[in-house]
């Protein structure tokens, strides 16, 4: 699967598993905002290991840094919401402000990026880019329980290297 198929993937469960939580009974939305948790931080890292920096021009250098940022305020929510339960009465808040911060990040990606980055990379390159980002999600995944890593990079957006 080639890059941004596999973001876009992505995505989609996201988007998917945000309708879940907002249905969801309170003893499910732990589970569900967990495994929410862990595919953020998963997509989160690919991006600021693999795909921003592969894609990193200066056509793209505003939007990367806008990127970081948006990841950054996403995994403060993405904390807060690791040390609350879901019956606390700001847990299902902070839930909607990043559903809302999500939605806007894919947003811009998948309208603005994705296709500056269609016309930089041959798709040869974006398929292998594609393989280095599955690899790499399988092995935060195979670590088990990508999610707390996220409190520890709450301190500054990602360098775009």
């Amino acid at each position: 699967m080639d890059a941004i198929e596999l973001l876009k993937t992505q995505h989609e469960e996201a988007k998917a598993l945000f309708s879940k939580i907002e249905k969801a009974e309170d003893d499910e939305k732990q589970d569900l905002f967990e495994r929410l948790a862990d595919a953020l931080a998963v997509h989160a890292t690919i991006e600021e290991k693999q795909f921003y920096p592969a894609t990193r021009n200066a056509r793209t250098e505003e939007m990367l840094q806008e990127a970081v940022e948006e990841h950054l305020s996403a995994k403060r929510l993405i904390a807060d919401l690791l040390e609350m339960i879901p019956d606390d009465p700001q847990f299902d808040a902070k839930v909607t402000v990043l559903k809302e911060q999500v939605e806007h990040h894919i947003e811009e990606e998948e309208e603005d990026l994705f296709p500056k980055v269609r016309k930089m990379l041959e798709a040869d390159e974006l398929e292998d880019l594609g393989v280095v980002m599955e690899d790499m999600a399988e092995d935060l995944k195979t670590e088990g329980a990508p999610r707390e890593s996220v409190p520890a990079e709450t301190g500054s957006a990602a360098p775009l290297e």
